[in-house]
């Protein structure tokens, strides 16, 4: 399996032969100026300091600010370095996500399924760092080279009782501000007519970069996107595939 992105989300510098000197260079850039401003920055890797500069253009200044309030965060979402699935056992009881298979580009895939959240029976910041404890645990699956995932989120049966904009919400701030290009693809599957609405609520929330990654996908499109996407070894068998979740 090749792991290098070939597509419009390719990786500057990581995946290719010898990395992009300009590019180590703003991270250097990068670096010490958060270090200046927080010590915590020089436990974070060099990739992570890229992931940072390329989600605020290479700007220092934006990537720093970004960057200061991710360790911030982390220091009260993560104090002892990673969410433990005991803290997140309700959350894991529920099973809305599967993580298994990776894309053709080499992406580890993530399976959510939208019928099974009930914002009634959630507490918002048990929910947050159920979503750190999703994110970290799909980045533990990332093969050598690679830095997205991608995922799909299946919404057949959702319905008014699964609507939680503030998750939604929530859940994409986390991702967006603290996971920083990590995400390569979403497909939306089996989109019931009645959560465009929600969508549209939740769509200003996207910043441009992320807007481009969400794929709605229509039934009749269902079979051919997929395996398009995800060799047939690696879809489950739920989507016509052969791998059993």
């Amino acid at each position: 399996m090749d792991h290098r992105v070939t597509d419009d989300e390719h990786q500057h510098g990581h995946g290719d032969s010898g990395g992009d000197a300009a590019e180590w260079k703003k991270v250097a850039e990068l670096r010490a100026v958060a270090e200046a401003q927080d010590p915590a920055a020089k436990e974070e890797d060099d990739f992570v300091l890229g992931r940072f500069l390329r989600a605020r253009d290479y700007n220092i200044g934006k990537a720093s600010m970004m960057l200061l309030q991710y360790l911030a965060w982390k220091r009260v979402a993560k104090p002892h370095g990673s969410i433990s699935g005991e803290e997140v056992r309700d959350e894991i009881a529920k099973k809305r996500v599967d993580m298994q298979g990776f894309d053709r580009l080499g992406r580890p895939m993530a399976y959510i399924y939208g019928a099974r959240h009930f914002p009634s029976r959630r507490d918002l910041d048990g929910f947050k760092r159920y979503v750190a404890y999703v994110l970290d645990k799909i980045c533990t699956r990332l093969p050598v080279g690679q830095e997205k995932f991608s995922a799909v989120i299946d919404l057949r049966g959702w319905g008014y009782a699964n609507c939680d904009i503030r998750g939604y919400v929530a859940a994409l701030d986390i991702m967006q501000s603290y996971y920083p290009e990590r995400l390569g693809r979403v497909f939306l599957i089996h989109v019931p007519y009645m959560f465009m609405a929600a969508w549209k609520m939740v769509y200003p929330f996207i910043d441009d970069k992320t807007k481009k990654k969400f794929v709605f996908v229509a039934d009749k499109d269902l079979d051919a996107t997929l395996r398009d996407a995800i060799d047939e070894s690696q879809l489950p068998e739920a989507y016509g595939g052969k791998l059993k979740l």
